[in-house]
């Protein structure tokens, strides 16, 4: 009897002690798809979730498990044939997550963009900003990236009010954001990106902010309606840090290049050295829990 076959992005070797039960292939479907596809059993799909992760699922009749190394599972959650298992990245991108929504908040706040254009034009130009000590932090969405932000968060002296789907202690609830939000000084975005989510920024959402906040989002573009930021920014009321946008890669022509008040990020909350390291760990132990039959940890139930 053949041995469960393992499609991994990466060299077996990095897993440190992969189980000895199972046989190891290094692919990536964007670049080929070996004739071995019917008999995968356990999918670590790539990094970077192009279309051809989605498109190969079909064809991988033996299924059981697909662990993806992102955190949002919104590219491929629909494509999963049903019985196989759905396994995400919680985890991995936390850290680096929580250092760049901290990076963004910060530099949005205290002017760097525009510290760097005058260094670029070689001219000394002082400014006053708004600091982010004693300010009040909306984090919509308190998951484990949410928590790993809330933990960098709390050294600079703020109050951090949390948000989630549903109400829990110490965590309000999204019905309750109509009153939140006027209170608030800055607010962050880290949801997955679900039907009720989508589009969850709009005008009228961004109506409620107090004037002067700030909008940081390293959650998915589609949560924010671009159109109702935009007119909000040229407006001036608000500010907005983003590291994902509604369209990848921004297209030359968006209006978001040309918008004051706006610090963008190319969707890289998850790109760093503190990924891989972390992305070796957790598939090398949910591979040991399939080899003995345990059960898998991030196991998608919709929650967040």
């Amino acid at each position: 009897m053949s041995r469960p076959l393992v499609w991994l992005p990466f060299d077996p070797e990095l897993l440190g002690d992969p189980p000895a039960g199972l046989d190891y292939e290094v692919v990536d479907p964007s670049e080929r798809v070996p004739d071995s596809v019917g008999d995968v059993r356990f999918y670590v799909t790539p990094y970077r979730m192009s279309p051809d992760v989605g498109d190969v699922l079909p064809q991988m009749t033996g299924l059981e498990v697909v662990q993806t190394l992102s955190a949002g599972v919104d590219n491929v959650r629909s494509r999963v044939p049903e019985g196989v298992t759905l396994c995400n990245g919680r985890g991995i991108h936390d850290t680096s997550t929580a250092e760049l929504t901290l990076t963004l908040t910060l530099a949005a706040l205290r002017g760097i963009p525009e510290f760097v254009r005058a260094h670029d034009r070689r001219e000394w130009e002082p400014q006053w900003r708004p600091a982010l000590a004693d300010k009040r932090v909306l984090l919509i969405g308190y998951g484990a990236i949410g928590a790993a932000i809330e933990a960098r968060l709390q050294p600079f002296e703020v109050e951090v009010v949390r948000v989630a789907r549903t109400a829990r202690e110490g965590v309000h609830a999204f019905t309750e954001l109509p009153t939140l939000m006027p209170e608030a000084d800055v607010v962050i975005l880290v949801v997955p990106l679900t039907d009720e989510t989508r589009g969850l920024v709009d005008a009228e959402f961004l109506a409620r902010m107090r004037d002067g906040a700030l909008l940081v989002n390293v959650a998915r573009g589609a949560v924010v309606v671009t159109a109702d930021l935009v007119a909000e920014l040229k407006a001036g009321r608000l500010r907005a840090a983003v590291d994902v946008v509604d369209i990848e890669p921004l297209p030359r022509e968006s209006p978001l290049w040309d918008i004051p008040n706006l610090l963008i990020s190319p969707h890289v909350g998850g790109a760093s050295s503190a990924m891989w390291p972390r992305a070796h760990r957790l598939v090398r132990d949910q591979l040991h829990r399939y080899a003995a039959g345990e059960p898998l940890g991030n196991v998608m139930s919709g929650a967040y």
